[in-house]
């Protein structure tokens, strides 16, 4: 995890009123004014020593904007005193502390260990949702075929998630680790991409380049994207993986990545993907594009697509902001202690039932 500063109290809140305000004069994000035509020096694009537009170093994508524009909210942009007061806001929320010995107090206590959005480097920007199209900020509705694909994927996993101690479906998510949910199994995260979009915590990655590649660390669960660069043909349809099969290439100073070949076996999802991943079909494709508009700021744009899912394309917008390195290890299976506990309490309770039916009966 990196962090790298705190905001709170006023000198926090007024920087972020006049970091907002310079965002607001594009309408995009905090370093936008510079490549604006407001006078600011324009950004030469570094490049690497292999002649790629240079997109190394240590990025966070950490925001308190949501993907869509809440409910009630009509204006595609905040004012920058709006901004600072939901930031304020969630930053207290953050730091609520529960009463020892309740049951809400058995949780994980981010901000203990420095995980708050607030306690780090985030992405401010003015947007009420990272959705820019369509203009009401909203994921499009479902086709018919994509609502019966849901359909279909809530009733397995609720299948799967009943009570511990059911007689009608005895095999709930407590009786194997499999029907546990994938970030639980330390398999996969949904914001590790693509898209990616809506780390909770741990929201940092680590660009690397070199001929003919692209590798992206995601600090959560310590994932590496290796996305090919040379032109390589993109695999067979069967061939699927949970992040898909990507394909990257430069146009301009922009490295543009199209991934398809996503896994669709997502019955029992990770907490941490998109609501909209449990209805996705084979023909999911998302295409981003990743550009530095300044030594600080790579702006991201991804599109998805899926013609048997939704009734139209969508696309967001937001930028990753520089933070410092280095990353360390999110070593997600090695302490993975969930599984044996979350089991040997179902042991447990499963024992303790049968023996209050056998004394019963007795």
């Amino acid at each position: 995890m990196t962090r790298r500063f705190l905001i709170y109290g006023v000198p926090g809140a007024l920087l972020a009123v006049l970091s907002l305000a310079t965002a607001h004069v594009a309408g995009q994000g905090p370093s936008a004014a510079k490549t604006s035509g407001t006078g600011a020096k324009a950004y030469t694009q570094a490049r690497t020593p292999d002649g790629q537009p240079d997109l190394t170093g240590f990025w966070t994508n950490s925001t308190y904007v949501a993907l869509e524009r809440p409910k009630g909210v009509t204006k595609e942009f905040y004012t920058p005193e709006e901004v600072a007061k939901m930031e304020r806001d969630a930053a207290a929320r953050e730091d609520e502390q529960t009463v020892p010995g309740t049951v809400a107090d058995v949780h994980y206590d981010g901000t203990q260990f420095g995980l708050g959005r607030s306690q780090g480097t985030f992405a401010r920007s003015l947007r009420t949702s990272l959705i820019v199209d369509p203009p009401d900020g909203r994921i499009p509705p479902l086709t018919d075929e994509g609502r019966k694909r849901l359909a279909e994927r809530n009733e397995s996993r609720k299948r799967r998630n009943i009570n511990l101690l059911s007689t009608e479906h005895p095999n709930g998510r407590y009786d194997a680790a499999e029907n546990n949910s994938l970030d639980d199994r330390c398999i996969v995260t949904g914001h590790v991409g693509p898209p990616m979009a809506g780390a909770g915590y741990n929201a940092t990655y680590q660009i690397v380049q070199a001929p003919g590649h692209v590798m992206i660390l995601v600090e959560n669960n310590h994932i590496a994207r290796i996305i090919p660069v040379d032109g390589r043909p993109a695999l067979p349809k069967n061939v699927r993986s949970w992040r898909g099969v990507s394909r990257g290439r430069w146009e301009g100073n922009t490295l543009v990545v199209e991934t398809a070949n996503l896994h669709t076996d997502l019955s029992i999802p990770s907490s941490g993907q998109p609501a909209f991943w449990g209805a996705i079909s084979e023909s999911m494709k998302v295409t981003e594009w990743f550009t530095r508009v300044d030594a600080d700021t790579i702006q991201y744009r991804f599109t998805v697509e899926d013609p048997a899912t939704w009734t139209r394309p969508w696309s967001a917008e937001f930028p990753f902001v520089a933070t410092n390195g280095p990353i360390f290890e999110h070593a997600c299976h090695e302490g993975n202690r969930d599984m044996a506990n979350i089991l040997n309490a179902a042991r447990v309770l499963e024992k303790k039932a049968a023996d209050a039916l056998k004394k019963g009966s007795n």
